[in-house]
């Protein structure tokens, strides 16, 4: 089977995770994968610790792409070596007028991404390769959706079968309204997206809200697979010590996903408990959004933070394994019913308390009851999240913090595989019965 995807180690971050996970156990259940992804990409970051999953004498494909972060970069004043964050996070300043004008001709001009200009050249490289390399299957992962249309072009010339995953939404993406299109941008991206849709042989997301979303748009079966954790990255992880009332935040940090009332909280806590004050540590690992930092100093919390910008992933679950609650803002944004952010399942796996902030609702508050493996607070229910921080303190005096979650099993990355497998298997058959 081909992979399309952008991310792949060395690549850090969220992206890369789903289907390096899943390359790792396809042997298991039949599928031998082939990677297509770029040579020369612009990474948000840098993870060598994830090469252990790539498998031993895996096929992997590169050509060279063009994207525009240079010119970008020029545009905004930013230094040649500075990355370009997705999810507009804003480390350092507030967007300036280059900077909005950047973000229009990003979703004016740049459809459906800016990594446009891979895609024929990539439809044009593939043809060629698969009619002398047949394959059962392709599978294209986006964002950023440019690999959908990669697999379109290759569908319509070859008729191989396709699976598209989307890891997020398209034009339902939480951001999409942040992106200033026209009406015309906006038709295309909808025309663009509604090619795919119809023209894959199956579609996947991972979430059933997304999915419902999904099939709202025209009709058609979404299945669902949610992201998960590997086993293997949890081997020997150091046991939580009660040294610190740690909060830990894993991953990126955007103004959407920003706890405006969590840090008012823990601001009024630590003017009133001597607790707080001398045992509060709030850790955040991962890009952080200006506003955030903004709002940990308008509510006195900036002598509590410990802030990484970036540690390699085994080493980020290490840091979590250590902390006595891990954080799970949801993003305030239209579709916040389907957000399972894949972080969701490495704090499973890690047994520690979950703090989630957002719809108690969605289906990540379900996965969090289902598993029992913490609270949901809403957004502005400031009293919730201050009873459940106080009550979390008077277990950790008493050294007797909650520290289980209960049938994680089944989001296990092999497991998932598994069922993926058996859609590709599905595909392939049809495709050869056609």
């Amino acid at each position: 089977m081909l992979i399309i995807s952008y991310y792949w180690p060395p690549s850090s971050g969220a992206g890369v995770q789903r289907w390096l996970k899943f390359s790792k156990y396809l042997r298991e259940f039949g599928w031998e994968p082939v990677i297509y992804t770029p040579e020369n990409p612009e990474y948000p970051g840098h993870d060598d610790s994830l090469q252990k999953d790539i498998p031993q004498g895996i096929t992997i494909l590169k050509t060279r792409i063009w994207e525009p972060y240079q010119l970008y970069k020029i545009f905004t004043g930013r230094k040649k070596h500075e990355k370009v964050q997705a999810g507009f996070i804003s480390e350092n300043k507030k967007p300036g007028k280059a900077e909005l004008l950047a973000t229009w001709l990003r979703g004016n001009l740049f459809i459906p991404d800016a990594r446009k200009f891979w895609i024929r050249p990539s439809v044009r490289y593939l043809v060629k390769w698969l009619k002398e390399n047949p394959v059962d299957a392709m599978v294209s992962t986006g964002p950023p959706h440019s690999m959908h249309l990669i697999a379109l072009g290759i569908k319509m010339k070859l008729n191989i079968p396709w699976l598209a995953d989307f890891r997020d939404p398209w034009t339902q993406i939480d951001f999409y309204d942040q992106l200033m299109l026209t009406p015309r941008a906006d038709r295309k991206h909808k025309r663009f997206e509604k090619q795919v849709l119809l023209l894959a042989d199956k579609v996947v997301t991972v979430s059933p809200s997304w999915a419902k979303d999904l099939k709202s748009l025209h009709n058609r079966n979404i299945e669902v697979i949610t992201n998960g954790f590997d086993p293997e990255d949890f081997i020997d992880l150091p046991e939580f010590r009660y040294d610190a009332f740690s909060i830990t935040h894993l991953g990126s940090l955007n103004a959407d996903r920003n706890p405006h009332g969590l840090w008012k909280v823990l601001g009024e806590l630590v003017k009133e408990s001597e607790f707080f004050r001398e045992n509060l540590k709030i850790r955040l690992i991962g890009k952080t959004d200006i506003s955030v930092m903004e709002a940990l100093e308008k509510n006195g919390l900036i002598t509590f933070v410990e802030k990484t910008d970036y540690l390699p992933h085994d080493q980020a679950l290490q840091q979590a394994a250590q902390s006595a609650i891990l954080l799970l803002p949801i993003n305030n944004t239209p579709n916040l019913m389907g957000i399972m952010p894949g972080k969701l399942y490495e704090y499973l796996a890690l047994k520690r308390p979950i703090l989630v902030i957002g719809p108690e609702n969605g289906n990540t508050a379900q996965i969090i009851e289902k598993t029992s493996s913490g609270k949901v607070a809403g957004f502005s229910d400031h009293q919730k999240m201050k009873d459940l921080l106080t009550s979390w303190s008077r277990e950790f005096e008493l050294g007797k913090l909650p520290s289980a979650s209960k049938g994680v099993e089944e989001y296990s990355r092999r497991d998932l595989t598994q069922i993926m497998s058996r859609l590709l298997q599905q595909i392939s058959e049809k495709g050869q019965t056609e």
